[in-house]
Formats: C-alpha cells, sequence, structure tokens
C-alpha cells in the first residue's frame, strides 16, 4: 500500500487526501487547523502536529499550500519536508504558486535526492470532492509517470505541460485567460440587457456561434441559463474573486519576469483587484458582471 503524507488539508487538500483514501492509499496529514485533522482522522487517515511527523516513512509527499512563500518553507524548513522525507520519496506540490519558486523549491528537491513535481490544479472545491481535478504537472518525465497513479483518484484529467515549473506556468495562463473571458461575457450580457435582449436568447445565441466559451456555457455569470453556475446561488463561491485576483497577481508577476505583453490580462487584474478593494474578495469572480455596472 502505498502510503502519502498530505501537507495542507484546506478547502482543497481535504477532499483531496479523502479520495485517496479512497483509492486504498494510507494517509498521513498535517495542518495548523485541529479541524482538519479530525476530518482526515475521521476519514480513515491519520493526524501530525508537525510536517515532520507526517512525511516520516511515506512515499509521497504531497503540499497543497496558500503561497509560495509557506511551499518554501514547508520544504526547506529544519522540521520539513527535505530534512524528514525517506529517501526516494515522490514529492508533489498542488500549491498554486508563482514559477520561480516552484522551480528553486524543485532544485532544492534535486540537491537533496528527491524527484519533484508542481501539479498545480483546476476544478475548486467540487472537483476535489468529486476526484475531477485537471492537473497541470511540471518535471522530468520519469517524475511524472510516478506521480500519474498518486494523481489519478483525484483526477478527471492529468497533463504532462514540460519542465519544472511549467505546470504552475499553465495554471496561471489558463486562469488569466479564464478571467479575461469572464469578464467579456459578463460584458456582452450586460450590453444585452441594456439593448432589451432577454439573458437566455442571448445565451441560446452566443453559445451556439462564435462567442461560445467555458465561462459562458458552464459558468454563464446571469442566473438561469446554466442552473448550476453560481449566478443561480447569489454569486457565492465557487472560485471566489479574491482567489482569482491571487491568480493574476502570479500571471502578472510571470508577465513581468519575461516581459510578455498581455494588455488584456492586465486590465483584467485591475477589474478584480477593484472588485476586492470595494470589499466583494468572497463573492464568485463571476460576479464581476454585476461589479461592471456598479450593482455590487
Amino acid at each position: 500500500m502505498t502510503t502519502v503524507a498530505f501537507i495542507g488539508l484546506g478547502n482543497m487538500g481535504l477532499p483531496m487526501s479523502k479520495n485517496l483514501l479512497g483509492a486504498d492509499m494510507s494517509v498521513r496529514g498535517f495542518d495548523l487547523s485541529a479541524d482538519a485533522l479530525d476530518g482526515l482522522r475521521g476519514a480513515g487517515g491519520e493526524g501530525f502536529t508537525s510536517v515532520g511527523e507526517a512525511v516520516r516513512g511515506a512515499d509521497v509527499v504531497i503540499t497543497m499550500l496558500p503561497s509560495g512563500a509557506i511551499v518554501k518553507g514547508v520544504y526547506e524548513s529544519e522540521d520539513g519536508v527535505l530534512a524528514n522525507a525517506k529517501e526516494g520519496a515522490l514529492l508533489i506540490d498542488s500549491s498554486t504558486i508563482d514559477v520561480e519558486t516552484a522551480r528553486a523549491v524543485a532544485e532544492a528537491a534535486g540537491q537533496k535526492g528527491f524527484e519533484m513535481v508542481d501539479a498545480p490544479v483546476s476544478g475548486g472545491v467540487g472537483g476535489a470532492a468529486a476526484g475531477t481535478l485537471a492537473f497541470m504537472v511540471g518535471g522530468s518525465d520519469t517524475a511524472f509517470e510516478r506521480a500519474k497513479p498518486v494523481l489519478e483518484p483525484m483526477a478527471g484529467k492529468i497533463v504532462h505541460c514540460g519542465q519544472s515549473g511549467n505546470g504552475q506556468a499553465a495554471k496561471v495562463c489558463n486562469n488569466m485567460l479564464l478571467a479575461i473571458s469572464m469578464i467579456g461575457v459578463s460584458e456582452a450580457f450586460n450590453l444585452g440587457r441594456a439593448l432589451g435582449l432577454d439573458d437566455q436568447v442571448f445565451f441560446d445565441v452566443a453559445s451556439n456561434a462564435s462567442g461560445q466559451c467555458w465561462s459562458l456555457t458552464s459558468y454563464c455569470p446571469v442566473p438561469g441559463p446554466v442552473p448550476t453556475s453560481p449566478a443561480n446561488n447569489d454569486y457565492k463561491p465557487g472560485f471566489a474573486t479574491a482567489l482569482m485576483l491571487k491568480d493574476l497577481k502570479l500571471a502578472m508577476q510571470a508577465v513581468a519576469s519575461v516581459s510578455a505583453n498581455t494588455p488584456m490580462g492586465a486590465k483584467a487584474a485591475e477589474i478584480y483587484t477593484e472588485m476586492d478593494d470595494n470589499g466583494h474578495g468572497g463573492v464568485d469572480f463571476s460576479g464581476v458582471l454585476k461589479h461592471l455596472t456598479g450593482a455590487l
């Protein structure tokens, strides 16, 4: 039986770890929250009060943490992963962090003799619970092949994106595109309303025409056409504006590092910053439809 140490049992990490337990893996977890540890224990895992204790003896270490600085600390501290993981353990970081930190931590792991992949996810809390996350994986071919059977119980799709850090690169590019497309869909609905178009009529046209996209057909920002979208639940997340803004900031950091030209990405970051500054960071990011009209 594969033993997995799972570091970070928050809204994403806990359901992900439960899917590993459901695949007959042994899970040893660590989180700062006692409730999170109790949740893992209740599902059949073991909870530990330090990173070092959790990773000792584990075949695989998975981290799901809020920032690059925390990831770096968890891996490189005295009580961290690199100092306590057993020889030959595979390391998987599923946090969403900056590309530079992801590559630096992978290099530090390699210097200690560990194989590591960065494997950020798309799919949100619902995908974590359902085991249908999309994993974007950066790392060597051999590390990717080792990671696949561990990721599969949590995944609907697993894509090898290339070298270390490329999983994070794919994630920030995807979410920048998502932010831009959601703003575009929202502007189109707002204009349609101003011109007297019914929301459902415009949806029926655009969803079968060249304007079709995921932000329209799977996550529609107006109530009605897509019953499962947050627009039908008072814009409760979903994927909160604050999290979208975090990803956009990472994208803009990446843009600056390579001097890319992304004017629409920059404008999206500006719009979501305004939304967050106005106190709406906890609103689903599709609530930008209301923000653009001043109704939020």
